[in-house]
């Protein structure tokens, strides 16, 4: 009597904690089944607003890119007169970076303009000629852009040779970087300019690099100055 109580109390607990077990897998599945639709909701909120962020551009951001584009494809002119021309080997260094800098932020400031399908410059230097196009015509507005060199100035600089040279491309090279800095600024007073987080990314490190390059540039014309 005693073995067959025992027997059906076991069996009793094996019923229940099967019971239980499937109660909780039950709910376990129901858990995981209403967490599956706010999970999606929260990946479509997650991508909608990268979207969001990557295509909340206005038409001063694709003017600023533009402009800054053909901006710094002058630089790159300019610069490469440095080894040709009798350039110290400071002057040379400060060329040969501008030139890397610049190339990839070209580089950064097109693919921007292409993600979002905008028109995109394309740049060809030959020596002095700076030839820009857009949109298939060629594009010239940039040569009214604060800082940007005349092309008798460009002319005077790949003339100069040695320290006059030196001098030339450090002042041009301030005001044409000077130039770049007040492109930012004015992008960033401008109302709704430069939410898109790349372009404002963009934007910021051209600012950053190229005032320290000016008092860098300042620094070096000085010295220059004092020792003739």
């Amino acid at each position: 009597m005693n073995i067959s109580n025992s027997l059906w109390g076991r069996f009793i607990l094996v019923v229940l904690f099967v019971a239980g077990m499937a109660a909780c897998k039950s709910t376990e599945n129901t858990k995981t089944a209403s967490s599956t639709p706010e999970k999606d909701s929260l990946e479509e909120l997650y991508w909608a607003r990268k979207d969001s962020a990557k295509m909340s551009f206005t038409q001063a951001d694709v003017k600023f890119m533009t402009g800054m584009i053909a901006h710094h494809a002058q630089a790159l002119v300019m610069s490469r007169l440095a080894p040709k021309n009798g350039a110290s080997q400071q002057v040379q260094t400060l060329a040969a970076r501008i030139i890397n800098a610049q190339k990839d932020e070209i580089q950064s400031m097109q693919k921007w303009l292409r993600t979002r399908e905008q028109p995109v410059p394309q740049i060809e230097i030959n020596g002095l000629i700076l030839s820009i196009t857009l949109d298939g015509k060629p594009y010239t507005s940039y040569r009214k852009m604060r800082g940007v060199l005349a092309q008798e100035k460009l002319e005077e600089l790949a003339a100069a040779r040695n320290k006059e040279f030196d001098k030339l491309f450090l002042k041009y090279m301030i005001q044409h970087h000077a130039g770049a800095v007040y492109m930012v600024e004015n992008l960033f007073d401008t109302d709704g300019a430069a939410q898109d987080n790349r372009a404002f990314r963009l934007a910021s490190d051209i600012q950053v690099d190229q005032r320290t390059e000016i008092e860098r540039m300042r620094l070096m014309l000085d010295k220059l100055q004092k020792s003739s």
